[in-house]
């Protein structure tokens, strides 16, 4: 009888040990995503985050700011970000915020794509620049990044070597892949020594065609050779570009004519989708090519709601909150049906991208203003009460055009009528 009740008092305290265990082994376990698992989630959103409230880069946001940011985009179910540089305070605060955001709510969840720049030699100087060599700078940044990656292992899962680095458009900075692959092995290396951990994912993150989707001039030995050393691609794809540069997918058909303006912005919304699909498909279909299988995910894509030059009232017509919703809720049912990571492009508009235009497209990529109202796009989460107690510089989260769709509506332009454009899917 004795040892029965020793064995029985035993297994109750391990019943109860185990119990206690579980939350805490849950916790742990949250903690120890690794990029593949995060990537692959469909509930994980990502997004582009810049947080910059000035016109300027030299103010800085707060470590207090960017809390209040943080909170927004997790309240939204936002799960991972993308920064773009390590140079400025800005990514290291955004690991700082993070790390006391989960020190003061454990359920608080949040992981980083960190961002570390590349430039070309003589970047950004009155120098000529060289493409075929790269800036002194760039070993620091490379420094910098795995210095946050060992002090933020539980945050930093992801390190994108290059913005838009390789894109030749990038005329002001861009480089040859061999300059990105000799980073991402550095990088890859380090995982192999121990430096790193080897669950950190290492990508650039750039232009579809620079991934071997556009045209043959990227097709490289040494872009094939980056492909294999990446644990996957990050593309960048933009409709809301192409309707001015390339806008075979853009306006209304003559078959659509009798339809409602609602019936109307959904189609030509639906072959912007397509065309970004189509780019995502070119890099698949390109990689493939060359007998490589990696998992491909968006690094960007966005819709901007205001421009005064080539996408606005006098160019294409692209831009407004509308098109702009319906652009982000279409790609995000895309991206989670086929668990596609998407980095919307971007959390809140940043003033300072184009500060001397302040209507500039670039200023309002955002889903958010620089003073905290939810754009048309999240209205439903604004209804939804998602957003309840939370403010950005001292506003509580609110509706654009204080919730007046037919005032959004009066603002919204058809694009033009076109006899040929690309079919829907």
């Amino acid at each position: 009888m004795k040892l029965f009740a020793y064995i029985t008092i035993v297994f109750g305290i391990m019943i109860m040990t185990s119990c206690e265990q579980t939350p805490q082994k849950s916790k742990r376990m949250q903690k120890d995503l690794n990029a593949e698992q995060i990537l692959s989630n469909p509930d994980y959103l990502a997004i582009s985050y810049g947080g910059y409230r000035r016109e300027t880069r030299d103010i800085q946001p707060t470590v207090e700011e960017l809390k209040e940011d943080l909170k927004i985009l997790f309240a939204m179910n936002i799960r991972i970000l993308r920064t773009y540089n390590v140079r400025l305070p800005h990514a290291s605060n955004v690991l700082k915020a993070i790390k006391e955001l989960k020190e003061e709510n454990p359920k608080f969840e949040m992981y980083v794509m960190l961002g570390a720049w590349i430039d070309c030699k003589n970047a950004w100087t009155d120098l000529p620049l060289n493409h075929h060599e790269e800036s002194e700078e760039n070993e620091a940044e490379i420094e910098r990044a795995v210095e946050l990656a060992q002090l933020y292992p539980d945050i930093v899962k992801i390190i994108a070597v290059g913005n838009e680095a390789m894109v030749k458009w990038a005329t002001a900075y861009y480089v040859q892949p061999e300059i990105i692959l000799k980073w991402v092995n550095h990088l890859q290396n380090l995982k192999k020594e121990g430096e790193l951990n080897k669950d950190l994912w290492i990508t650039s993150s750039d232009n579809f065609a620079s991934w071997g989707g556009g045209e043959a001039q990227y097709h490289t030995p040494e872009l094939n050779e980056l492909i294999k050393a990446v644990d996957y691609l990050s593309i960048h794809t933009y409709p809301m570009h192409d309707t001015h540069y390339n806008p075979v997918f853009w306006g209304v058909s003559p078959k659509e004519a009798e339809m409602s303006n609602t019936q109307k912005l959904d189609q030509v919304m639906n072959r912007s989708l397509n065309y970004a699909i189509s780019q995502y498909d070119s890099v698949v279909n390109y990689m493939k090519s060359q007998k490589i299988d990696k998992p491909v995910h968006i690094g960007e894509t966005g819709w901007a709601s205001v421009s005064s030059g080539f996408y606005g009232l006098n160019g294409s017509k692209a831009t407004d909150e509308y098109k702009q919703s319906l652009y982000y809720h279409k790609m995000r049912d895309w991206s989670k049906e086929n668990q596609v990571a998407c980095f919307y492009f971007e959390a809140f508009d940043e003033p300072w991208k184009d500060a001397q235009n302040p209507r500039g497209s670039e200023n309002f990529f955002g889903l958010f203003t620089v003073d905290g109202k939810a754009k048309y796009a999240l209205w439903d989460l604004v209804d939804q009460g998602v957003f309840e107690g939370l403010e950005r510089g001292g506003n509580p989260v609110s509706k654009t055009y204080r919730g007046n769709v037919k005032n959004l509506l009066l603002e919204v332009v058809m694009p033009p009528v076109k006899n040929e454009i690309i079919p829907n899917h």
